[in-house]
């Protein structure tokens, strides 16, 4: 391979084309440099001068050519990151104005962990649908960790959630939503709900659903049985998902710490039973997270007002102010 130049170009914005992103875009999604060119509708061999070009541009190469994948440099991650994200801000573009075009309302793309999505965000997605009925809405509900990473590639449009990392600080805006009080909880059969007291002590030999590691939640467990001198559950299920939980908990013995707004409507029903066991430990808030340097698109400012109403009128709103790191939830 040629020796690349040691530095860019000056003029590298005016030869960077729309279809040097895409394929970089594609590129990092699939790791497969004939998968890129059949998506693209070009031959191998172009696609090969393509990224011979991008590279050429930049002065560094953005990929390792292996037998089995093209696997990207420091510089390859850094370069795919932002290609992923100006490919999506227009993709965003162009259906916003279709939709206008066309007498919509645009889109909004929210992404929000289930404790609030189960009562905050359910609430103000109603609230913003009456006010734009023809407004396309997109709910991601997913652990903070994934939703920062689609926030930040500009997938989301707003995220209700927590912070993950320390340099997403410079990334994004964070304004304090609302608490998470968590409850334990079993299904309604279980025979811990016939005792009146229990400390955490009595749940350590039941198997237990937990949320992934990266997350709030089982930090806060983790936390709490360390502080009961307890070592992991006998056994586990590991899962984000709200509604696998809801059926394991009706079928087995198992116990699960789950955010209260997610599951006290299931305890109210009659479907699961809430422990009587006191979890001294708490979460931090979650908060409403949007992109530094950017202003919200007119339904996403809409929206994150009606966010901050429906969580004064459920009670759990929290001060407002910029937020530090937090573990995800």
């Amino acid at each position: 391979m040629s020796r690349l130049p040691a530095s860019p170009p000056p003029n590298v914005l005016s030869r960077l084309r729309f279809k040097h992103l895409q394929l970089l875009d594609i590129l990092g999604r699939t790791r497969n440099l004939r998968i890129a060119a059949e998506q693209m509708h070009m031959t191998q061999p172009a696609a090969t001068k393509i990224l011979s070009d991008i590279e050429s541009m930049f002065g560094a190469p953005l990929f390792e050519r292996l037998p089995r994948e093209m696997r990207p440099t420091d510089l390859g991650v850094l370069s795919l990151r932002y290609a992923s994200a100006a490919v999506a801000d227009l993709g965003k573009f162009l259906g916003e104005f279709s939709a206008q075009k066309n007498g919509g309302y645009g889109h909004l793309a929210i992404g929000a962990i289930t404790g609030s999505t189960a009562q905050l965000v359910t609430a103000a997605i109603k609230e913003i649908q009456q006010q734009r009925p023809r407004l396309i809405v997109r709910l991601s509900d997913q652990s903070s960790d994934q939703l920062a990473l689609w926030l930040e590639e500009k997938k989301l449009d707003v995220m209700i959630g927590r912070l993950t990392e320390a340099r997403q600080e410079t990334l994004f805006n964070v304004e304090d939503l609302s608490a998470e009080p968590v409850w334990a909880v079993v299904g309604r059969h279980h025979p811990l709900l016939e005792q009146a007291s229990l400390e955490i002590a009595d749940l350590g030999s039941w198997p237990w659903i937990l949320y992934p590691p990266a997350t709030a939640i089982r930090h806060l467990f983790d936390e709490t049985f360390a502080a009961a001198g307890l070592l992991a559950p006998v056994g586990m299920v590991e899962t984000p998902s709200i509604f696998a939980t809801l059926e394991l908990l009706q079928a087995t013995d198992m116990i699960s710490l789950q955010p209260r707004a997610a599951v006290e409507k299931y305890v109210q029903n009659g479907v699961l039973g809430r422990l009587a066991v006191p979890i001294r430990r708490t979460m931090s808030n979650y908060g409403i997270v949007t992109r530094k340097n950017e202003t919200p698109s007119q339904p996403a400012q809409e929206f994150i007002a009606i966010l901050r109403a429906c969580a004064e009128r459920l009670g759990d709103h929290a001060p407002l102010h910029v937020a530090a790191p937090r573990t995800a939830t």
